[in-house]
This record gives structure tokens, C-alpha cells and sequence, in this order.
């Protein structure tokens, strides 16, 4: 396999979308979530997506199956984000470069964005890199730390956060691009001693920090990619600014 892998996390019920549909398949602006993300990634030269699919699976496997570079796991059981790359793991073994990993329910996505996180893997072949945003609000959201030189230290999230630490604005967005076979033994490692008692993708940069491997945070992200789709209010916000951007084909 040439080129990039992607894995897009699209197995959200999206429970305060109110509507029947599967999170993914919300539609902006006439079109699915899903589809921009997808349209992103491709565009920035990933080659082959997998979509990770649960609720309603095959409703999404039927609004996707006209794309050619896609197939699709099933994660039966919600068990976390790092749970839903673990499914992918028949694809992983097989396969050596940098993996995209993102959601399925961020339209904001950009190419320019993605290219340039795998610009950075192809120059210096960090073991990961998280796509992070400087963000002017940015409560609620995983704040990056980093050391007294400048390098990514960790991610501590918000309700973990020392008051120093909350003054922090440069946040992480769920956007990484992995070395596949360090990916691979991170996601061994992960563990779900938590109250959820889910397995965490946000731990697997600090894992492969841990065992001295590099791993780098790139603000690249734009203002627009930190407006995702949780309930019906983001999801007016994003199609306004898709409206404002001419995002809208």
C-alpha cells in the first residue's frame, strides 16, 4: 500500500442531534459530516480510509459504499476512541507509514491542515503527531503542555488541569498522524483504569513520549476546525461558517 491510511471514527449515535440519523449522517449544508471529512483527507493525499462504523452501521456503509478508497470495521461495542482504532488492527499489522487518525463528525476539517501534519511525518518521521489549535476559549478542551524548550510534554485535560495550566490555549483537536507500527504497540499498552472504564486515544502519545520516541505538536489548525458538531446549535454555527468560507459545493 502507497501513500497514507486513514481511520475516521464514525460510530456515534449523536444522541443530541435529535434525529434518527447516525452522527456521521447528519447532513450540513445538504451533505453528510462524514463526506468533508472524508473529501479532507483524500485531498491531502491519503489513499485508503477506513470507517469506523456502529450505530446504524450499515446505514453509513450504504451512504459511503460509492467511494472507491474506503472500507469499513465495526466496533460492536462503544468502548473509546482508542477501542475504535484497536478494531482496525487487521489493517494496521498490514501495513507500514504514517495513519491519519480523525473523527467523523468534524466538517471543519481541512486539507492544508492534514497535508501539513503529513508533510511533517514524510521530513522527519516522528513516531506521532497531534494537530493542535490555539484557541481563545478553549474550556472544556485538552490543553497541550509543553517543556521548557518548547516540546510536547503531554496532554492534561481540562478537569485535570492546574490553574497554570487552564491559562493554556493551544489545545488538542483529535486530529494525529502515526507512525503505523508505533500506533500499533501504543494501542497494546492502552488500558481503561478509568471511571468510564474506556480506552483512551489521547494516551497513546504519551505512551510512545514515554518510551523516548518523538512526538510533536503542530499548530496548524485553523479557527474554523475547532467548531465541531455535538447538538443542533454547532450545527447551525458550522454550516454559517461553511457558508462564509464557500466550503459549500
Amino acid at each position: 500500500m502507497s501513500g497514507a491510511l486513514g481511520i475516521v471514527l464514525a460510530a456515534g449515535k449523536g444522541t443530541r442531534m435529535e434525529s434518527d440519523l447516525p452522527k456521521v449522517l447528519v447532513p450540513a449544508c445538504d451533505r453528510p459530516l462524514v463526506d468533508y471529512v472524508l473529501d479532507a483527507s483524500t485531498e491531502a493525499g491519503v489513499d485508503q480510509l477506513v470507517v469506523v462504523v456502529g450505530y446504524k452501521a450499515d446505514d453509513v456503509k450504504d451512504a459511503l459504499c460509492g467511494r472507491d478508497n474506503i472500507s469499513f470495521v465495526e466496533q460492536t461495542e462503544q468502548l473509546g476512541t482508542g477501542h475504535a482504532v484497536q478494531v482496525c488492527m487487521d489493517h494496521l499489522t498490514s501495513y507500514d507509514g504514517p495513519v491519519l487518525v480523525v473523527t467523523g463528525d468534524s466538517p471543519m476539517t481541512q486539507t492544508e491542515s492534514i497535508k501539513a501534519l503529513l508533510d511533517l511525518y514524510y521530513e522527519q518521521h516522528p513516531a506521532c503527531i497531534l494537530g493542535t489549535l490555539k484557541k481563545d476559549d478553549p474550556t472544556g478542551l485538552g490543553r497541550i503542555v509543553r517543556d521548557a524548550d518548547g516540546n510536547f510534554s503531554g496532554i492534561v485535560e481540562h478537569k485535570d488541569a492546574t490553574p497554570e495550566q487552564l491559562e493554556i490555549n493551544e489545545v488538542n483537536m483529535s486530529t494525529y498522524v502515526f507512525d503505523c507500527q508505533h500506533l500499533v504497540r501504543a494501542l497494546g499498552k492502552l488500558k481503561n483504569d478509568n471511571n468510564q472504564g474506556e480506552y483512551y486515544l489521547t494516551d497513546c502519545p504519551g505512551i510512545l513520549k514515554s518510551e523516548g520516541l518523538d512526538v510533536q505538536a503542530l499548530p496548524v489548525l485553523k479557527p474554523c476546525e475547532a467548531l465541531s458538531v455535538n447538538n443542533l446549535a454547532d450545527l447551525s454555527a458550522v454550516e454559517a461558517e461553511m457558508k462564509r468560507l464557500n466550503l459549500v459545493k
